[in-house]
């Protein structure tokens, strides 16, 4: 089964994230989706095709430490919680 899955937008409210930092987060994201919807897949509502105009993915637990990594995987977690099984 093929999963397309398009971002338009990841607003990351009060991250202070330097912009040489955002291909590492882009990149952790990416990795971090991959795996979960290789792994666990879609919910039953969007196997069969969909689109979903505007996910509330929650707060995230930020800390003194996080790298663009962690951080990455974070907000894929979240994103997957809303569109994975």
């Amino acid at each position: 089964m093929n999963i397309n899955l398009h971002i338009d937008r990841l607003i990351l409210d009060g991250l202070p994230m330097p912009h040489s930092q955002r291909p590492l987060l882009q990149a952790a994201v990416e990795a971090e989706l991959t795996r979960l919807l290789t792994a666990d897949g879609l919910s039953p509502g969007l196997s069969a095709g969909g689109a979903i105009s505007h996910l509330p993915a929650g707060s995230l637990q930020l800390t003194h430490d996080n790298s663009p990594a962690q951080l990455g995987r974070q907000i894929a977690q979240s994103v997957y919680g809303g569109i994975g099984q």
